[in-house]
């Protein structure tokens, strides 16, 4: 921020490019709806099932739950956050609304469903206001869903969890885009039947592809 004389501020914010939010946000929201199965609340509760008996990790899951819904719900009362104001000395038309609406507006509105109220309500704020309310929101969804995986991870490791370890190592993300596969080609006249399915033989019709043969796919 930088104040003039006069007392004119200039604020400067610089975000991610659009592209990579939208697909952080995509990857978090299913944490944000209490409905889907891998809800973070939802997570929290059986965090909070397991760790019945231990005093101290049920006030952790107590107060990331209050922090949680604090910073998530549009039901509370928040303590932190902004509320953005604007008006129109013209006409005196008002509007105000907070960073968690218009970042919730941005996530269902302008990323994933597409949701005509959301936008309706804050149209009047533009698609830069929703998005500089967003990003804030997803980083710390992001921080909070990395929080609570180390946190499972620490309890696993002290035995004070026992799930599967297969579910450690499952693939979440792709570390490449790039596949290379051997096998047998082959192919049949147009028409021809394809197996029953991966083990059954191949049917009358079907032969090796020459060795002299390139296949050029098509998004090479």
């Amino acid at each position: 921020m930088t104040v003039q004389d006069d007392g004119e501020a200039t604020f400067r914010q610089d975000f991610p490019a659009e592209e990579l939010v939208e697909s952080a946000a995509a990857r978090v929201r299913p944490l944000l709806l209490e409905t889907d199965a891998c809800s973070y609340l939802k997570a929290l509760a059986g965090m909070g099932y397991f760790c019945r008996s231990l005093p101290d990790e049920s006030i952790w899951v107590r107060e990331a739950r209050t922090e949680w819904r604090g910073r998530t719900g549009s039901t509370t009362t928040r303590e932190s956050g902004y509320q953005v104001m604007i008006g129109n000395a013209g006409t005196g038309q008002v509007a105000g609304l907070d960073d968690q609406t218009l970042a919730m507006a941005w996530i269902y509105g302008d990323v994933v469903h597409h949701d005509v109220e959301r936008l309706r309500e804050t149209d009047p704020f533009g698609l830069s206001e929703r998005f500089r309310a967003a990003v804030p929101l997803v980083a710390w969804v992001m921080i909070s869903a990395i929080e609570l995986l180390n946190y499972v991870r620490a309890l696993q490791s002290a035995e004070v969890l026992a799930l599967q370890p297969e579910l450690f190592d499952q693939e979440v993300v792709l570390t490449s885009t790039s596949w290379e596969h051997t096998g047998r080609v082959y192919s049949a006249p147009l028409g021809t039947p394809a197996p029953a399915d991966a083990l059954a033989p191949l049917g009358e019709g079907w032969a090796p592809l020459a060795s002299d043969i390139v296949v050029q796919l098509a998004d090479e």
